[in-house]
């Protein structure tokens, strides 16, 4: 399951860690996060080893979210050494589709 971060913890639990993070900016009042929630969750058990998977609650973190400039949900965020190095806004994404793009940054 992905790991809640927020404002407090964003520096410390993305922007430090040592291997690429994936931030899923997403709001409880957004019908496209919710259906992609699950495969977001299993990315998160399936990537382990490669890649971070966490989400963000837009609504109770706009400090962050207003930093990366999102404006649309769901968006995700690639982190790599501190910086975001690239993004997926919506959620047309399949887990196929999904998988490819975090390796792509593990690599």
């Amino acid at each position: 399951m992905a790991q809640h971060v927020t404002d407090a913890d964003f520096a410390t639990e993305v922007l430090a860690s040592d291997r690429p993070v994936l931030v899923d900016f997403w709001a409880e009042w957004c019908p496209p996060c919710k259906a992609m929630a699950p495969t977001i969750d299993e990315l998160a058990e399936t990537l382990a080893e490669t890649v971070k998977i966490v989400k963000l609650d837009v609504d109770s973190n706009p400090g962050i979210t207003v930093a990366y400039n999102v404006r649309s949900m769901p968006t995700l965020i690639v982190f790599k050494n501190g910086q975001p190095v690239d993004l997926k806004v919506g959620a047309g994404q399949s887990r196929v589709q999904l998988i490819k793009w975090l390796e792509s940054h593990a690599a």
